[in-house]
């Protein structure tokens, strides 16, 4: 066994292609982590029902974490801890998206997604777990994010350089990857985590190896000790052969 034993891989933009597929070369390499002993966990700001088609593509049966740390999995369909947002902040963050009509938002809850098309009656009837906006207007964007950057509580990251995700705050892939430490016994040495947006930096920033994909956001990169490949070059292959299985 090499010095890394668990393997985090964001899915959009990482994992995944630009047509949102894991590519045959991406996954023979996963295969080859996991017959090597790599304990590969899933690290997604998507929700479970729509990661979990990929973990079960690449026949993991291992820990997941969905909606950038706002619910940690022991395995597919075990829930090991959910972190909810407060219904009165998503009040809050649902009337700002109104207020800018252009934008586009999202929110999970527990059980479902909501967004700008289909919104709940009852906000308050619902359990929270994060709230997104969505505009390549970047100074929409960045007025946004100026806003809620004065309120309490809340976790701010994004996926990609168009949008805004909130969680509560201290909810992030770093922390649940810890307490996912926590739970096989590893210490964050261990780690090598692997993502391309800025809700993979505190992540990568605490991991034994820290990732940026090619195609990384800048301060990604910048936040990372080492640059792979493009996700369109399979990127998270290389990681897996040039430090995974050689370490």
């Amino acid at each position: 066994m090499g010095k890394y034993r668990l393997l985090a891989l964001d899915l959009d933009g990482t994992l995944l292609n630009d047509r949102s597929e894991i590519s045959e070369t991406n996954a023979k390499w996963v295969k080859h982590a996991v017959d090597a002993g790599v304990t590969v966990c899933v690290s997604t700001g998507r929700g479970f029902v729509s990661a979990l088609p990929f973990a079960e593509q690449l026949g993991l049966d291992t820990p997941m974490i969905t909606v950038n740390g706002g619910e940690i999995w022991t395995k597919p369909h075990a829930i090991h801890r959910r972190t909810l947002l407060d219904s009165e902040k998503v009040m809050k963050l649902h009337a700002l998206a109104e207020k800018y009509g252009e934008v586009w938002f999202w929110a999970y809850t527990t059980e479902d997604i909501y967004n700008k098309e289909r919104w709940v009656g009852d906000t308050f009837s619902r359990n929270w777990l994060k709230f997104g906006y969505y505009t390549e207007d970047t100074d929409i964007l960045s007025e946004i994010l100026k806003e809620i950057q004065a309120w309490d509580g809340l976790e701010i990251s994004n996926s990609s350089p168009y949008n805004i995700e909130i969680n509560p705050q201290g909810v992030s892939k770093a922390t649940a990857l810890m307490e996912v430490c926590r739970l096989l016994g590893y210490d964050m040495s261990e780690v090598v985590a692997v993502g391309d947006s800025m809700n993979d930096i505190a992540a990568i920033r605490a991991s034994g190896l820290g990732v940026a994909m090619g195609n990384a956001q800048d301060e990604v990169k910048a936040a990372a000790n080492v640059v792979t490949g493009s996700n369109q070059e399979h990127g998270v292959a290389q990681v897996i052969q040039n430090y995974v299985l050689r370490s």
